[in-house]
């Protein structure tokens, strides 16, 4: 297994809009890397409360456990976590794998997003979640980049992707919240 360079990253993968440059002034990086494309969150937000007394179940999981936030940043209060979706909608090769890791900007701040793997022939936006380790506010801005991806090419194609086994987060639609099928 190998890491892909960022000539192959552009020639490979389908990345939806795709930005061919990094390094923004005022802005937290976001387009491609050395090794690996760097994302962004679009403009809504999932944000954890405990407003309804929910308790968060996995297998049926509440859509009153979150509260909708639309803007150009989203404040997430301390020890707690919100969800958004990235700008950039994707299409995995066959012989690839993504994995999805914060960015230390966010991280030295102690603002952590969850490392998730994207799986070969997986197709759409990410869901992002973002946690905020803090006993203070945090922010974190719409537009600006949020994680990394980095792309590894198998030696070999995968026996059964992620579209054969017709993933159930396979070109999600909108900003999804976790569900168990069936």
């Amino acid at each position: 297994m190998g890491i892909l360079a960022d000539w192959q990253i552009a020639k490979e993968i389908v990345i939806k809009p795709y930005a061919d440059s990094q390094v923004r002034p005022g802005v937290i990086s976001y387009g491609v890397s050395s090794y690996g494309y760097d994302v962004r969150v679009d403009r809504r937000f999932k944000v954890f409360t405990n407003v309804y007394g929910e308790i968060v179940d996995p297998k049926q999981f509440s859509a009153k456990a979150f509260v909708d936030i639309e803007g150009d940043s989203c404040v997430i209060p301390p020890n707690s976590f919100a969800l958004a979706e990235t700008v950039e909608y994707f299409e995995i090769p066959r012989d690839i794998l993504a994995i999805c890791l914060g960015k230390s900007t966010y991280a030295r701040c102690g603002i952590i997003v969850n490392v998730t793997p994207l799986e070969p022939e997986w197709r759409g936006r990410i869901t992002i979640e973002i946690s905020n380790t803090t006993p203070l506010p945090a922010k974190v801005y719409a537009g600006e980049g949020i994680a990394q991806l980095l792309f590894l090419r198998a030696d070999q194609v995968c026996h059964k992707s992620y579209a054969d086994k017709r993933g159930k987060y396979q070109d999600q639609k909108g900003l999804t919240l976790p569900f168990v099928d069936g």
